[in-house]
């Protein structure tokens, strides 16, 4: 059960649409995330208050205003070779589904366990199944 959560300069509700069915098909595609497996937050930021500040030259990728931010909080267990395929597909798919380019998709991934997570009812559900 992965949590995602987007940030997008310039990004209207069409556009953030677009970004977060291109993150799930990717979760879905790199590494099996069940297809009924969605939970995300999507945030568009128009510039007009300049909260999201970024090195538009970081390790050599120039980035510009379309950045978009993609936060995933997932169950710990998958492999580098997996995480890689995550990132690609995620850029491809954002480029297809949003017009955003690779180069603008900045995506970091924090891991966690079963305990970590309540589903609701106060309950951690994947604790209490053995998950």
């Amino acid at each position: 059960m992965p949590f995602v959560r987007i940030d997008a300069l310039r990004a209207d509700e069409k556009r953030l649409d677009a970004l977060g069915r291109a993150v799930h098909d990717a979760l879905v595609d790199a590494i099996g995330i069940p297809p009924d497996d969605r939970f995300q937050v999507l945030t568009g930021h128009d510039g007009t208050h300049r909260m999201i500040r970024y090195d538009a030259d970081y390790l050599g990728v120039h980035r510009d205003d379309d950045l978009v931010f993609v936060a995933i909080t997932m169950r710990s267990g998958r492999t580098a070779e997996q995480k890689q395929a995550l990132y690609r597909r995620i850029a491809d798919l954002a480029e297809e589904y949003a017009g955003t380019e690779p180069r603008n998709v900045f995506v970091t991934i924090s891991e966690n366990q079963p305990i970590d997570w309540s589903f609701g009812d106060g309950v951690a559900q994947y604790a209490e199944a053995g998950l």
